[in-house]
């Protein structure tokens, strides 16, 4: 009988796990500007969750002596925060602003708009809110992701007398776009081990992945180099982040297929622990949560 490799529609990111030099300048910027929420904190690492939410979305651990990430190395593309309207988008874009906090640049991708910016140690995120399903692009019955002017004007125009009062409660992680050493061996790993379906080939030295339809869960891309190295251990940067799926068949298919492959790294009840072939680090886990500290 064929394996069934396909991911239950629920399949999401669950959170992801930051290493940055001070903490008390990482909080300044993700709980008191963005208006995360800490809730809890385990030796030199603090938990951040959306207000109203008990689910970490970012774990912050801090290592005094981080360097920045060298250039043309493997790891963290960007953390992609997802807000649930286009008002709630507008109001962070405008919190920043008031803050003079620099940009990287804004898209409209025609699934979603996009801010892009760095955190205090450099990290890239993403701050996006997604379009209707029913608004997506599609060309040749695929999906058309494109990368427009964002209209900023327009978006600051939302809710303009609306205070501000700290993140949704619905805010999530969208999706993790990372930087690896070649596309095809990033594919064989996302699609054929962790099972999901590639929905963009379109971007040169990208290729995007996703379950349930979504536009990506995971983006890849090689703008770092094509072979370029790990990142090292002592750099400021991804640790690992989670791919939550729930369906108990799908997750057990996903650990069967690690194991054949010689990716699996640790093994536990609800949560194992895999690295990518370009050393990205990735939990799959059954349900939301820290997962702790990713192996060595």
């Amino acid at each position: 009988m064929r394996e069934r490799i396909g991911l239950p529609e629920n399949t999401h990111i669950g959170g992801v796990h930051l290493q940055i030099r001070d903490l008390g300048r990482s909080l300044a910027f993700y709980r008191d500007l963005l208006g995360f929420r800490e809730v809890g904190r385990e030796g030199t690492t603090v938990l951040l969750s959306a207000p109203g939410s008990r689910s970490p979305l970012l774990a912050l651990t801090e290592r005094r002596d981080a360097r920045p990430k060298p250039p043309r190395t493997t790891g963290l593309y960007h953390v992609a925060i997802r807000v649930p309207t286009r008002r709630d988008l507008a109001r962070t874009f405008r919190r920043l602003i008031e803050a003079e906090w620099p940009f990287h640049g804004f898209a409209d991708h025609g699934v979603s708009e996009a801010l892009y910016l760095p955190d205090p140690d450099g990290n890239g995120l993403e701050i996006y809110r997604d379009r209707p399903r029913a608004q997506w692009p599609w060309r040749e019955g695929r999906l058309a992701m494109v990368t427009r002017p964002l209209d900023v004007e327009g978006l600051l125009q939302e809710g303009t007398s609306e205070p501000w009062s700290g993140l949704p409660p619905e805010t999530d992680i969208g999706h993790v776009h990372l930087h690896v050493a070649d596309l095809d061996e990033a594919e064989a790993f996302y699609s054929g081990i962790l099972g999901l379906a590639v929905t963009q080939r379109d971007f040169p030295g990208a290729r995007f992945f996703a379950a349930g339809g979504y536009h990506h869960h995971v983006g890849t891309n090689t703008w770092a180099g094509r072979g370029a190295p790990p990142p090292p251990p002592d750099a400021v940067g991804l640790r690992a982040f989670s791919l939550v799926v729930p369906d108990e068949e799908a997750w057990q298919g996903i650990r069967e297929r690690a194991r054949r492959a010689g990716r699996l790294v640790l093994e536990g009840s609800l949560a194992f622990f895999l690295r990518d072939p370009s050393g990205n680090g990735v939990w799959v886990s059954r349900g939301d949560g820290f997962e702790g500290e990713p192996p060595e």
